[in-house]
């Protein structure tokens, strides 16, 4: 089976600026993406989707390809990542003849990924049969059942029935990750979207699928890191 790696990482970026090459014990934080699917030797590709010229030259440097670079268009924070990404095998197809089966997109914002997990999931998605699998983590920290909605000073519990019951009586709540998103090329392509009908989740630990999005997150990761 011909996979190959899309690693989306855009210039902008709000609560962290540069983002996905900030230093990460030493080392940009996209190289710790790149490096887990070179060693996982499932990919035929390596590519990286950018925008930014100096997050190409870095790339480049760590052992992925950058055939073009993201159009203004489809770098805003409002595009969602799946539009990019398709947006990009799109015109990889004008480039590359090379038979696809399967399409992993890799977040550089979960460095703690590795190939192991990479190789895992793979094994996930080819013993469900299924055409599309979403890395999830399990909500660990506190309990979402009883999660509440705060707008200015009014609160609405979400989960109502929740309430009544024993923590342990409830079940288990599961959060996407950006770690590791797999589909099958042309089912993707037909639905422009990981999100695809039956798609199933692949379970991480949730170091595992940390997603760094704010300067908080990037604190914690650092200090797990010491």
């Amino acid at each position: 089976m011909t996979n190959i790696a899309i690693i989306p990482a855009r210039k902008g970026s709000k609560r962290i600026k540069n983002k996905n090459i900030v230093l990460l014990n030493g080392k940009p934080m996209i190289y710790w993406t790149i490096l887990a699917a070179r060693k996982s030797k499932i990919f035929k590709k390596i590519y990286v989707d950018t925008d930014c010229k100096k997050i190409k030259k870095i790339s480049l440097k760590y052992g992925a390809e950058v055939p073009f670079l993201r159009k203004k268009k489809y770098s805003n924070n409002k595009v969602n990542v799946n539009l990019s990404t398709l947006q990009f095998l799109l015109n990889l197809k004008k480039i590359n003849k090379d038979k696809i089966n399967n399409i992993f997109q890799l977040m550089p914002n979960c460095p703690y990924r590795d190939a192991n997990d990479i190789k895992t999931l793979y094994k996930e998605f080819k013993k469900y049969k299924s055409k599309f699998l979403i890395s999830h983590v399990r909500f660990y920290f506190s309990n979402p059942w009883w999660s509440v909605l705060k707008q200015k000073d009014k609160i609405t519990k979400l989960f109502k029935n929740s309430y009544k019951k024993r923590s342990q009586d409830l079940h288990d709540l599961f959060c996407p990750s950006g770690a590791i998103w797999i589909a099958k090329y042309d089912s993707f392509l037909k639905a422009k979207t990981f999100y695809g009908k039956n798609y199933q989740l692949g379970s991480l630990e949730w170091k595992k699928g940390i997603d760094i999005d704010t300067k908080e997150e990037l604190k914690i990761c650092r200090t797990i890191i010491k």
